[in-house]
């Protein structure tokens, strides 16, 4: 479809100021600015922006929008980090971080409706005063909305166990890209009945539809948590123990890795206690009622201990865990301090190839000369792969794309998938055709065209052009 001109039809601006109010509209280039981009560091100016408040407002925006061709970006607090925000076809923002609100909070059902501008933190603190919590939890929950972890199926550490963004939604409102109104989903536990829009729509980074309220589906507080930190010789044993880990009863609530390249570099950055040996590194949790968390964490335990094995501490208290975690937080703020342009993606391989997959990025890195360092959640392979690069140096920039083709290539190759919890948006709309035949993409663009037929929602974002 034609998209629109540069400049915004004056009759759009005055209908888009009868809907919102003239101060709920932005189109001062200063003012749009701050909306031009994510933490992608992609960036591209919209024509306006527009602060939506109510669902009726996104309704009415939607349908606007559909009138006049003008393109339409949802969004929330833009931490997207593979420009999924981005308004990269112009048009209007429509900045959904005033819809803040909580609906409902019904701790007998276990369930909290909300506006989609509420930021995780707000809806676990809303949860967390009746002891529940709502499993997703991304590292940016003080600053992504729900919408946001709507949009890309966020996840995060306790994934393991309790399951992503759309294993814990039971229903949605949202206004589709034609403009029409729908509720997805049920209000309890089970349901089977007809489609299931409501997983069809998360993921969907705002192409398909707007999505205005959710119902979460809560899970009560753990009375109890343990933490174990295990340091392994090398990659291999720490997969191993892995597999093990996740092949006995007992499902932990956390558990991560970071590979010697990480270690070094939190050495370089941080004082640590970690064995000079240490190869490869997993911090593990378990959760449950407290007089049955000894045997738990003890079966944890045992089967994280094996061939490849430096040690195993298992936290006393609270002050000790978060001794545990020491290692791992200050991996971050290493990274931003050593390289803050670089590239993370976060592919998932089976559990039992990480070790293979972590070898193949060592063998990738010595070929194209870039520093790859390693980290996620191991418990579903979901792996967090960072290139080191300079933006400056020309030769590592001109490696950086086929070295990640291949990364890519080996993730398919291993039965995995690109993309775990950060969506596609733009950084791997390229690489769609990778892992989709081109019969699936062409029902992927059909649902995208009955959802939204004249194109105008999100253009330019997930799915490659045909």
């Amino acid at each position: 479809m034609q998209m629109a001109a540069s400049a915004l039809a004056p009759q759009f601006l005055e209908q888009l100021a009868r809907i919102v109010g003239d101060a709920d509209m932005r189109t001062d280039p200063a003012d749009r600015l701050p909306y031009a981009y994510d933490n992608s560091r992609r960036q591209a100016q919209p024509q306006a922006v527009a602060f939506a408040t109510a669902h009726a407002e996104v309704r009415d925006i939607v349908r606007l929008c559909n009138e006049f061709l003008v393109p339409l970006v949802p969004r929330g607090l833009g931490s997207s980090t593979t420009g999924s925000a981005v308004p990269v076809a112009g048009g209007l923002v429509l900045a959904l971080e005033r819809m803040n609100r909580i609906i409902n909070f019904d701790p007998a059902n276990r369930a909290l409706t909300c506006e989609t501008g509420v930021t995780n933190s707000t809806a676990q603190e809303a949860a967390g005063a009746s002891g529940f919590f709502w499993p997703p939890d991304p590292t940016s929950a003080a600053y992504s909305t729900v919408g946001g972890n709507l949009a890309c199926g966020a996840g995060g550490p306790h994934a393991v166990k309790y399951g992503t963004t759309r294993d814990n939604v039971l229903a949605l409102r949202a206004v589709t890209g034609a403009g029409q109104e729908l509720r997805t989903g049920v209000y309890t536990t089970k349901g089977a009945m007809g489609y299931d829009f409501t997983r069809l729509l998360i993921g969907s980074e705002g192409t398909l539809a707007v999505v205005t309220e959710a119902t979460l589906k809560l899970t009560p507080k753990p009375e109890a948590v343990r933490t174990l930190r295990a340091v392994y010789a090398d990659m291999e044993a720490a997969a191993a123990a892995v597999s093990r880990i996740m092949a006995q009863p007992v499902t932990p609530c956390v558990l991560e890795f970071i590979d010697r390249a990480s270690i070094d570099m939190i050495r370089g950055y941080a004082e640590t206690d970690l064995p000079q040996e240490a190869g490869a590194l997993l911090l593990i949790e378990v959760d449950g009622m407290a007089a049955q968390l000894d045997k738990a964490a003890a079966a944890v335990e045992a089967a994280a201990r094996g061939a490849g094995c430096v040690e195993v501490r298992a936290a006393r208290d609270a002050q000790e865990a978060g001794a545990l975690w020491t290692s791992r937080k200050a991996l971050s703020p290493a990274l931003r301090k050593i390289a803050p342009k670089k590239i993370n993606e976060d592919v998932v391989v089976p559990v039992s190839r990480m070790a293979d997959f972590i070898g193949r990025l060592g063998e990738l890195s010595k070929q194209y000369g870039l520093q790859i360092v390693n980290f996620g959640h191991a418990g579903n392979g979901n792996i967090h792969v960072n290139l080191l690069v300079d933006p400056e140096n020309q030769e590592q920039m001109n490696h950086a794309e086929p070295c990640l083709k291949e990364i890519f290539q080996t993730v398919l190759s291993m039965h995995g998938t690109l993309s775990g919890e950060h969506g596609v948006g733009l950084e791997k709309r390229p690489f769609m055709s990778l892992e989709f035949d081109a019969a699936t993409l062409e029902l992927m663009r059909g649902v995208k065209r009955l959802f939204d037929p004249k194109g105008i929602l999100n253009p330019g974002k997930l799915l490659p052009e045909n």
